[in-house]
């Protein structure tokens, strides 16, 4: 039966000529707390990202008591699935506290006490996107493979968790968000968890980001394409990686393929697991797929 990966709604249009880049270092960079992630820390971030709160000391501790649970089932299901748990993905997904990505940016509400549920799934950000379940954010952080030292780029930013993740692993991680509004939001939250190395921009993911020097050790794209994005292999790195879901919109028989490059350039293809999700957009619905893409 076909998985559920991500399940976020994820668009990726506009012309690159559009795209808006962001840094996420901030006057208002908090590198760390000194009395480790507590309410206060939360409120303090949250009102840093533009997005205040209210949340009482019980219900911040009620969220917290439902983490160790969340945890198990992480490692449980990477076991089932990949045969192991990596202990870098397992350490991210401990620092990166969840309850902080949990919003509704069109409404400006926060949603926190949906956190850590027990039977994972999406949760919406408004906008037409989604917060992706955290299992099967899980894998693809594991079968991406990241190390020490990785060059990252994720097409669709959404609720910035996946992007944060990684963060916590890699030297560098770099998002694209198509919905204006959202990544307009989304790129204020990094700076006050202390993520300096997050960068993210508002743009057509088609295009990756080719203005990074050197390219990507990785390539996450988070929607179903109707095929691989030509340019995105042009920016991959010689060993790289690159998770990208194939399907058509809105139907199930979608795939996820894992690409990877060699020293001399080449590309080679593996069917990984069946997943159902949003279609990419924008580009990809207008281009063809050009003679010799990677399928």
């Amino acid at each position: 039966m076909p998985i559920d990966l991500t399940r976020r709604t994820v668009l990726t249009g506009a012309a690159a000529s559009l795209a808006i880049p962001f840094a996420a270092s901030a006057a208002t960079s908090v590198p760390a707390f000194p009395n480790g992630w507590n309410r206060d820390a939360y409120m303090s971030a949250m009102a840093a990202s533009g997005r205040p709160v209210n949340l009482s000391q019980g219900q911040f501790d009620a969220i917290q008591a439902r983490k160790p649970a969340a945890m198990k089932q992480i490692a449980s299901y990477l076991k089932e699935r990949l045969g192991s748990a990596d202990p870098a993905v397992l350490a991210a997904f401990e620092e990166v506290p969840r309850e902080y990505f949990h919003y509704q940016y069109d409404e400006k509400r926060a949603t926190p006490g949906d956190c850590y549920e027990e039977n994972p799934k999406p949760w919406a950000l408004g906008y037409g996107s989604a917060l992706s379940d955290y299992l099967g954010q899980a894998y693809m952080t594991q079968v991406a493979k990241p190390k020490p030292g990785d060059v990252t780029l994720e097409i669709g930013t959404g609720s910035g968790f996946q992007s944060s993740l990684l963060s916590r692993i890699v030297k560098k991680s770099y998002s694209i968000e198509i919905i204006e509004p959202l990544g307009n939001a989304v790129h204020k939250i990094f700076a006050p968890l202390g993520y300096d190395n997050v960068e993210t921009r508002v743009g057509d993911g088609y295009f990756g980001w080719p203005e990074v020097e050197g390219g990507f050790d990785i390539i996450i794209i988070t929607c179903a394409a109707q095929y691989a994005p030509p340019e995105l292999f042009k920016q991959l790195k010689p060993g790289g990686r690159a998770l990208i879901p194939i399907g058509q919109p809105f139907k199930r028989g979608q795939f996820l393929y894992v690409y990877t490059k060699d020293e001399d350039g080449k590309i080679h293809t593996k069917k990984d697991v069946g997943v159902f999700f949003i279609p990419m957009t924008g580009t990809m619905m207008k281009v063809p797929a050009p003679a010799g893409a990677p399928s």
